[in-house]
């Protein structure tokens, strides 16, 4: 079994704009949280220019959002997070036969009048960026043969999407649709994510989105992940006896003490890392940076 893994975590933005802007509003998910497997053992966001105001809550799906405003004219805005957090084993006694038939699991999350609520069940349905395809449970269905053990089917869609699709950074947008991603079979780290969840939710399968970062240098002789240089994304699927399990298929792997946990949502608009209104600063540059670091 393997141990608790300390991480620190860095993860720096810098935007160069030209004209500056006069005015901006900012909300930042940039701040992991305590659970999920992990303990976070201190966290700080530092924002220059100073913003003239900031405050941090907590959001729907309980992810720490940080606003903040500045009404300081700038030509520069850098935004770096940095934690350090303990990460421990999460699935390593993870046996899938001991998960319900996936048939079960859809069953019991469909609408029933005075039928108990399952909170999983906010994720059994489309999002901005995870439509409903009937391409996606086409796919999906080989993995799901009647009678199949949930974790079992999902892990071998892990496989197979990881198998028929080719890591290519650069070769997407965040606003490619998910039916473009399908059918050209490559992207980054978010797409094979929301392909993922596409395909459970299209079997009435409740999976969220996750976002957070891999260790960047692994240990002597193990492979480098992919996506380690920048945030990362995976899913996670519900299950009523084992609880939400995590799958990366960018790396075709359960997850483990590589993986940080920063937020979770439908998909990654409910997480984007930075997003803001400006007034000026017409054309502009972004510069992003991670490192995850045994710690």
């Amino acid at each position: 079994m393997n141990a608790a893994r300390p991480l620190r975590v860095v993860h720096e933005t810098i935007y160069h704009y030209a004209p500056r802007v006069e005015v901006a509003y900012h909300l930042a998910c940039l701040m992991p949280q305590s659970g999920h497997a992990q303990q976070v053992a201190d966290a700080e966001l530092a924002v220059e220019p100073k913003p003239a105001q900031e405050t941090t809550s907590t959001d729907a799906f309980g992810n720490l959002r940080t606003y903040f405003a500045l009404f300081t004219p700038h030509d520069v805005l850098r935004v770096r997070a940095e934690s350090r957090v303990v990460v421990t084993p999460r699935f390593d006694d993870l046996d899938p036969g001991r998960s319900a038939r996936w048939e079960t699991v859809r069953s019991t999350l469909r609408y029933r009048v005075r039928a108990p609520f399952w909170p999983a069940a906010d994720f059994l349905y489309a999002s901005p960026f995870v439509p409903m395809l009937d391409e996606l449970r086409a796919y999906a269905e080989p993995s799901f043969p009647s009678g199949r053990r949930l974790v079992a089917g999902a892990i071998d869609l892990m496989h197979r999407i990881h198998a028929d699709f080719d890591y290519e950074p650069a070769s997407t947008a965040i606003n490619t649709p998910l039916e473009e991603v399908f059918a050209q079979r490559h992207g980054v780290c978010q797409d094979y994510a929301h392909v993922m969840l596409g395909c459970l939710r299209a079997l009435g399968l409740p999976a969220a989105y996750v976002s957070g970062y891999l260790l960047t240098r692994p240990a002597a002789g193990q492979p480098r992940l992919l996506g380690a240089d920048a945030s990362h994304a995976w899913i996670s699927v519900w299950c009523p006896q084992l609880g939400w399990i995590d799958l990366d298929p960018t790396n075709d792997l359960v997850v483990g003490t590589s993986h940080v946990t920063l937020a979770v949502g439908r998909d990654f608009g409910d997480v984007t890392p930075l997003r803001g209104v400006i007034r000026g600063g017409g054309e502009h540059t972004m510069r992003v940076a991670v490192s995850v670091v045994p710690g």
